[in-house]
Order: structure tokens, then C-alpha cells, then sequence
């Protein structure tokens, strides 16, 4: 990776993993979610990265169990933008805050 990474580039790179993973639905559920989240939960999109906690509550509450399969498809995309593969622990059960954790100690280490 050319250039280091700081603090505000993992905020950079989840919001380009998150916008990879809502597009996948389609421009019009993608807008509509963004919509949401900043009229009905009050998280602008520019804010989510400082909001993980109330992101996944409102993601749960939209989505309900359907929302696990959205927080892998975001974890996946964020380890392809900072060009790392994922590694999903067997046995252990998914949390999409502990690889959001991980993900970005592993950005500031290469800082």
C-alpha cells in the first residue's frame, strides 16, 4: 500500500466499503437506507464510522436478522479496500464491532 493510513482513512474506507455493500442492493434501497438512518435514527452517512454501536442497532432494526448478513458483506468489502484478506475465526461468533476493531488496528499498525 503506497500511502500510510491514518485515523480518518479507516472512517474513509468503511464509508466506501459500506457504500460497495448497499449498492449491491440497488441505488434506489441504498438511498432509501441512507435516507433512514439520518431522518428516522438521526446518523448521517459522514457520521457512521463514529457510530458503529447505533449504525448496527438501526441496521438491526431495518434489516432484523437480515442484518448479520449485511454487517459480513460491509466486513468483506472493508478488507478488500484496505487490501487485507478476512480471516473468519471458526468457532467464534461474529461481531461485527470486534472486526470493525480489528480492521482498524490493522490500519494503524501501517500508519
Amino acid at each position: 500500500m503506497g500511502k500510510t493510513l491514518a485515523k480518518k482513512d479507516f472512517d474513509t474506507l468503511l464509508l466506501k466499503a459500506l457504500d460497495k455493500t448497499l449498492n449491491s442492493l440497488g441505488q434506489s434501497v441504498k438511498d432509501a437506507i441512507y435516507y433512514h438512518l439520518e431522518n428516522t435514527f438521526k446518523i448521517p452517512k459522514e457520521t457512521i464510522p463514529k457510530r458503529i454501536d447505533e449504525f448496527a442497532e438501526a441496521i438491526e432494526k431495518i434489516f432484523g436478522i437480515g442484518a448479520r448478513f449485511l454487517e459480513m458483506l460491509i466486513i468483506k468489502n472493508l478488507y478488500e479496500e484496505i487490501g487485507e484478506s478476512i480471516e473468519w475465526k471458526e468457532g467464534e461468533t461474529f461481531t461485527f464491532k470486534n472486526y470493525l476493531k480489528i480492521a482498524r488496528n490493522k490500519i494503524s499498525e501501517e500508519s
